[in-house]
């Protein structure tokens, strides 16, 4: 069976492929890291791999830091958006670190590198108002509607990455208590609270429309959330639920992680503290979450700028 992620490079020299496949198994079986983080950095190591071959490349031994700047420079003519060649650019460096570690390769190309710019972007957070009106999109009496309220309502009230919500398990609920239990990157969980308008929209699904897809051929049945055929519903399917609701509230540019963006946003307006809000996110430092402090402080700042009378 094939590692994790190994699948996704490309066919090219042994001195590339396979030092690359042993560093995905490496993040996979002894960091223990998600599969949908190992696959990301495979997706990211194979543009590299590919550049390196055309390049004629044939070993990791043979990159020198002339490859490491050229390959930069293709990054930054690609069109791709800086996030995604910053985080190529990270993926690369991790790679060349654990070669050199494990004496793959004697030297570090990328090593006296510093990373590519990345402009500091907050992330977005939807008013109150918006997510409302994204989940009266979701009312009615039907199983779509149903299913679509207790997705939402499950990613606002609790902030859950959407490989969260869809990896749930019934399970995983306790809806007398209001509490679900989440399983985050590295394979880590957290119990966090539900709310009750999340509770409800929950209950009613689980309780009345669920089984009817469960009880479809091939369903199955320990996953919170199904579709048609009765299994379990994809990250693509879940993320388009979200993106409709969006859009038929009039919104653009939203996300499942626009939701969790919200919930953490929301609390810290809220007088949360950001330890707790840490907690809830599963965050591994507060320092990520700390990104979040800053949401709020803008949103302040716009407030002050427009309300008070001598703040121009």
């Amino acid at each position: 069976m094939a590692r994790h992620g190994a699948e996704l490079l490309p066919e090219g020299p042994s001195g590339l492929v396979r030092p690359a496949a042993d560093y995905l198994a490496h993040i996979e079986l002894e960091r223990g890291l998600s599969r949908n983080t190992v696959d990301a950095y495979a997706r990211d190591l194979a543009r590299y791999l590919t550049w390196l071959d055309r390049r004629g490349v044939r070993a990791f031994e043979e990159v020198t830091a002339e490859d490491a700047l050229a390959f930069r420079a293709a990054l930054a003519d690609s069109g791709l958006a800086p996030a995604s060649t910053a985080r190529i650019a990270v993926a690369v460096r991790r790679l060349h670190d654990h070669l050199v570690a494990e004496g793959t390769a004697a030297a570090d190309p990328v090593a006296q590198l510093s990373p590519p710019a990345l402009r500091d972007s907050l992330p977005k957070a939807l008013r109150l108002d918006e997510v409302e009106a994204m989940l009266a999109q979701t009312a009615g009496e039907s199983l779509v509607q149903h299913r679509a309220a207790a997705l939402l309502e499950l990613l606002y009230a609790t902030g859950a990455r959407i490989s969260e919500a869809v990896g749930l398990d019934l399970d995983d609920l306790d809806l007398e208590h209001r509490l679900v239990r989440l399983y985050g990157k590295g394979g880590k969980d957290r119990i966090v609270p539900l709310g009750s308008h999340a509770a409800e929209a929950l209950g009613t699904w689980t309780v009345r429309d669920r089984p009817a897809l469960a009880a479809r051929s091939g369903g199955d049945r320990g996953a919170v959330f199904l579709n048609q055929r009765g299994t379990r519903l994809s990250r693509q399917s879940a993320w388009a639920i979200v993106t409709r609701a969006a859009a038929a509230a009039g919104l653009d540019e939203v996300t499942p992680h626009t939701l969790r963006h919200s919930f953490a946003t929301h609390l810290l307006e809220g007088g949360a503290d950001i330890r707790v809000v840490q907690e809830l996110l599963g965050h591994a430092s507060v320092v990520t979450t700390q990104i979040y402090t800053r949401v709020t402080a803008q949103t302040l700042r716009e407030v002050y700028a427009s309300s008070h009378p001598r703040a121009r």
